[in-house]
């Protein structure tokens, strides 16, 4: 059995079936992604505009069913483009961002998925909405600009404290009553799941070490 799916399998194992598995192909060639593809799994996640619309843009025409989740900081300038690839953006942090994907909604006719990404750790090299900004962002992308939120997304402080981040995005998610929550990645995912995640973004532990 190929390594790439003889891992995913293992992980699908250990988990519920509710759970969709995001594989992080970022920096991964197309030929290393591609038995997974084959198999039939259908959520693969990109942090690079222009990596994903360079390696997927022919595969996801000629198979639509994929859904490609942009997992990375989105910058302004490739929000169109994004829009135009992507079905999922787990990043939605700025007014301008916001308001720029919904004129892209519009101009391109398309709909898509949307996490608003929360700065859960009030970090500052990190992206993401301050829990104090949260209820007023979201009903600005939901109310006034109509996006599809479907939930919210945090990438937390490495600081030991996993649980704690994770119960309160957990609160967070459902104050708003929202049903998707993104967070968990390789080394963390099963605790995760424990605190409602349904998107896991899985990399390395499927795709192996990075170059």
């Amino acid at each position: 059995m190929n390594s790439v799916i003889y891992n995913f399998e293992k992980i699908k194992k250990s988990i519920n079936d509710s759970i969709n598995i995001i594989a992080v192909s970022k920096s991964f060639k197309y030929d290393h992604i591609k038995p997974l593809v084959d198999y039939g799994h259908l959520h693969f996640g990109e942090n690079k505009v222009q990596e994903a619309v360079n390696k997927w843009t022919v595969i996801k025409k000629n198979k639509p069913v994929i859904n490609l989740h942009m997992i990375g900081k989105l910058q302004s300038n490739k929000a169109k483009d994004a829009v135009n690839l992507f079905d999922y953006i787990h990043t939605v942090d700025t007014p301008k961002l916001a308001g720029l994907i919904s004129k892209f909604e519009t101009l391109l006719n398309k709909k898509r998925k949307y996490f608003i990404q929360v700065n859960i750790g009030q970090e500052n090299q990190k992206s993401g909405v301050r829990v104090e900004d949260l209820d007023n962002f979201f009903n600005y992308c939901f109310r006034e600009l109509n996006l599809d939120i479907i939930g919210l997304m945090a990438i937390p402080p490495n600081d030991g404290k996993a649980n704690l981040y994770f119960k309160y995005l957990m609160e967070l998610n459902e104050s708003l009553g929202l049903k998707e929550l993104s967070l968990g990645m390789s080394g963390d995912f099963k605790v995760a799941i424990k605190y409602k995640s349904t998107f896991v973004r899985i990399g390395s532990a499927i795709f192996g070490n990075r170059n």
